[in-house]
């Protein structure tokens, strides 16, 4: 049987230096004491990536590491091995040809009966990769049926009470409908679920890659129970029909814990649900996986290290500000310093770390938690947003008085953020004291892995989208066209040609130039230009880049930058 021991992973973990190592002996202990994997114990503690603990097993076991969630598996290739067993044994067959043979994803590939099984089955040879756990259980969902034929059988099993409006929201059926929702949600990468009423059908709509795709029509009969089975997983009233209610419910889909943040609305057709995912995967992401290039990422590093001070991010809702503000914490979050959040609401629970949920009903808002975060003795302060001025003054004083204040603020970029404190009633001096970065943000959609091509563009193509100045700037060479990248479309990523998203950035560090221009009101015109004789890349800029290194498309650039 050819696996790893803890002991063994734990040395390969501490000679790559790649968790600190007194967390690293802390997991052991976990793991060692309650008779666990090592492995499992470093991913739930959020100290390692799936996919980067992969890589590290799979070369000392001497096979090559295969991520399933970047394969389009054909259902035929799948079959090979039932469901039952693979789920037993952990293995996933996911892809044959004449050539190479069977190609086999294994936790264990030293399973030498299973892949004689599948040789003596397929009169093929087997060629064996590493694959972990995880991998897995997510690929085990190609073995399912369809979002629609799913629900057409739970639907038929209950169509005559749902004709008449007979089922409850605690009956089987309900529940499964939901459950099936939710579970197909987290499968397909969604980060929404929308449920949509309308005169003869409720529509299942879900956003993924940022984009709104319709899924699945359930009877209108149904919706109210659906509604209601919601209401009672998240606590809320399921008598109010008229107001906004908003609440949170924890669900686990595999072996992933999910919380789900829950909005309902009335609208004139019936109660409208929009569901946001809250997954764990999303507390894993560093500033690198996010899509920060390594300058930016250096002048983050340089401010975040600092002991005071304030790092503001900036953007639309859901451009993933939350997500930088965290994966910055996750760094900073070490036994020896006090960190404390004020949010609304707080999306990711995190070990170590004192998270206060804002709450309209008993007064505590932005600024009255924060006041008494600064009564705690904190060391670091993550402040969700800044809303208001009296949010803004003390934050501002308490990034004055020793602690490093990490927050968020609603700007288009990153220069306007500092007139807009000023439109806050905030001194100039304050600002230009206490302020030390501000980062831009917008997500984009990548190219799919499985499917990308390249194609030619001419400049004068390019000039017809961009102006003369970046064109200029980023396409210096004489030829007349530019080799890009786009996904075709594929089964990996429904024909989208885009799978999963990252973020362009625009990273303003706030220099002596800059608080000069502060002091003196200067407007964002004035500090753009300023920042950018420094050297910050815009956003439009750092998504040409991730354009030219194939990461994403020029249409992706255009929408999230002139939205």
């Amino acid at each position: 049987m050819k696996q790893i021991s803890n002991e063994k992973l734990k040395l390969l973990v501490e000679q790559l230096e790649v968790v600190p190592k007194e967390r690293l002996d802390a997991a052991y202990a976990v793991a060692e004491k309650n008779k666990r994997p090592l492995s499992d114990v470093l991913i739930e503690s959020d100290l390692i990536s799936d996919d980067h603990l992969g890589h590290i097993i799979s070369k000392e076991l001497g096979f090559e590491f295969v991520d399933l969630d970047k394969v389009a598996i054909d259902k035929e290739v799948l079959a090979i091995v039932p469901k039952v067993m693979a789920q037993k044994q952990k293995v996933i067959v996911f892809d044959r040809n004449e050539k190479e043979g069977i190609k086999v994803a294994m936790v264990n590939p030293g399973n030498l009966a299973i892949i004689n099984l599948i040789e003596k089955k397929t009169g093929q040879p087997v060629q064996v990769y590493y694959t972990t756990p995880d991998n897995i259980i997510s690929s085990l969902r190609h073995y399912q049926k369809g979002l629609q034929s799913e629900f057409t059988e739970i639907i038929q099993e209950n169509v005559s009470q749902a004709k008449q409006g007979g089922a409850k929201a605690e009956d089987a059926p309900i529940i499964k409908i939901v459950d099936t929702i939710i579970e197909y949600a987290f499968e397909n990468k969604s980060s929404d679920i929308h449920i949509e009423p309308a005169e003869e059908k409720t529509l299942i709509r879900f956003r993924i890659d940022g984009i709104l795709h319709d899924i699945i029509d359930v009877p209108a009969a149904m919706h109210d129970q659906i509604i209601t089975r919601i209401k009672i997983m998240s606590k809320l009233r399921t008598d109010e029909h008229r107001s906004a209610q908003d609440g949170k419910l924890r669900a686990r889909v595999h072996k992933e814990k999910l919380d789900l943040r829950v909005s309902i609305i009335p609208i004139v057709e019936g109660e409208k649900v929009v569901l946001r995912l809250l997954s764990d995967h999303n507390r894993q992401m560093s500033l690198e996986d996010l899509g920060m290039s390594a300058p930016d990422l250096m002048k983050v590093k340089q401010e975040y290290n600092k002991p005071w001070g304030m790092i503001v991010a900036t953007g639309p809702t859901g451009a993933g500000k939350s997500t930088t503000l965290y994966a910055i914490i996750k760094v900073l979050n070490k036994r020896e310093v006090n960190i404390s959040t004020i949010e609304d609401p707080v999306e990711y629970d995190m070990d170590n770390v004192n998270q206060i949920q804002v709450n309209a009903k008993t007064n505590l808002t932005f600024a009255n938690g924060l006041r008494s975060i600064l009564r705690q003795d904190p060391d670091i302060i993550m402040v969700g947003e800044i809303r208001d001025e009296e949010t803004a003054d003390i934050a501002v004083n308490a990034s004055m008085t020793g602690h490093l204040v990490l927050t968020s603020l609603h700007t288009n970029d990153a220069p306007t953020a500092l007139p807009r404190f000023l439109e806050m009633s905030l001194e100039p001096f304050l600002i230009a004291s206490t302020v030390n970065l501000v980062m831009a943000q917008r997500l984009v959609r990548k190219n799919c892995d499985q499917c990308v091509a390249s194609f030619q563009v001419t400049k004068d193509e390019l000039k017809q989208k961009f102006s003369a100045p970046i064109i200029d700037k980023h396409f210096t060479d004489d030829k007349q066209s530019i080799r890009i990248y786009h996904g075709k479309g594929c089964p990996l990523c429904s024909n989208t040609g885009y799978r999963g998203r990252l973020a362009i950035f625009e990273v303003m560090p706030v220099t002596e130039p800059l608080r000069a221009l502060i002091m003196r009101r200067a407007n964002a015109d004035e500090i753009r230009n300023q920042a950018m004789k420094e050297g910050m890349t815009t956003m439009i800029e750092d998504g040409i880049n991730k354009v030219l290194a194939g990461v994403t498309t020029l249409e992706e650039v255009l929408r999230a930058t002139r939205a």
